[in-house]
């Protein structure tokens, strides 16, 4: 019979897991670690994924268990002092961040070039509004092409209302290893987006911002709090409202004075000093290591 675990952890947002991942810890005695990768139960609250009285119940049942749970870890500091509000005290943050041995940073865009090449590459779906950029799109006209890459549930409205507005738009199926490269490396501005009327995305700071900032490329962000700090901190960027007025003419000035976009290596410094992945790793080992010494319940 194989050795008992020193302590039981359980990702979310699979609620299911959840619950498996408590019963699994108090059958075992071993401590609980709730690992949140997402801003659960805020989330689903906004994205109204539970209706009727089935919401309460769910909000209760995840709230309980990240009571019971000797360690809840999150990946944003925002999230942890959400948290700490609703009177937990068990709570620590190991952020995301990249492994960047596996990316070279790259050279910086032209200085002189006809077109502003923006690239979004991540989920087409209801978070991240990719209304805006395409609507912002349309405004600027030709001087930019905007390359959509992905898939996602909204993919399919977003290239019939680019078609209706002629805008400016590729769009392209997932790709991965060198493929993702060659896209980032003829992008002048990557887009980093999160939709503005979800409270809980005050919170969340979207996966791509870390590889984005550590290839050292400008950063477009349609984002609130914690996710525009950390653009604003790097000085990798520009920061807009979710508006495609306000984000066409952001874009018009990048085209029309190019020195905007060289960064010039500040994003990749922050994620060195903030989200190397081997760094987070070792935080995360010792708070595993902290909470497996400790009584067993």
């Amino acid at each position: 019979m194989s050795k008992k675990p020193d302590v039981v952890v359980v990702t979310v947002p699979s609620l299911p897991i959840l619950g498996a991942g408590y019963v699994v810890s108090r059958m075992l005695k071993r401590p609980l670690v709730v690992d949140m990768r997402d801003a659960w139960p805020d989330i689903a609250r906004d994205a109204r994924l539970v209706q009727g009285s089935a919401k309460g119940v769910v909000e209760r049942i995840i709230m309980a268990i990240q009571d019971r749970a000797e360690l809840v870890v999150t990946v944003t500091h925002g999230f942890a002092r959400t948290l700490r509000a609703r009177g937990l005290r068990n709570v620590a943050t190991v952020t995301n961040g990249v492994d960047l041995r596996g990316l070279d940073k790259l050279s910086p865009p032209a200085m002189e070039s006809d077109r502003l090449e923006v690239l979004y590459l991540g989920n087409h779906g209801e978070s991240q509004r990719l209304d805006v950029p395409i609507r912002a799109a349309a405004l600027v006209g030709r001087q930019m092409r905007l390359t959509m890459v992905g898939n996602g549930v909204q993919k399919g409205e977003l290239m019939q209302l680019a078609q209706e507005l002629d805008a400016p738009v590729e769009f392209h199926q997932p790709v991965h290893g060198p493929d993702v490269m060659g896209f980032y490396g003829r992008t002048d501005s990557c887009i980093v987006s999160l939709r503005d009327d979800w409270k809980s995305f005050e919170t969340t700071i979207p996966s791509k911002t870390y590889e984005v900032l550590s290839l050292g490329r400008h950063v477009t962000g349609i984002v609130l709090g914690e996710a525009r700090k950390i653009l604003e901190d790097a000085e990798s960027g520009h920061v807009v409202t979710s508006s495609p007025e306000k984000l066409a003419e952001m874009w018009r000035g990048l085209h029309a004075d190019r020195s905007l976009l060289q960064v010039n290596g500040a994003g990749r410094a922050w994620v060195e000093n903030n989200a190397d992945v081997e760094s987070l790793a070792q935080n995360y080992i010792d708070l595993l290591a902290e909470v497996a010494g400790g009584p067993h319940r």
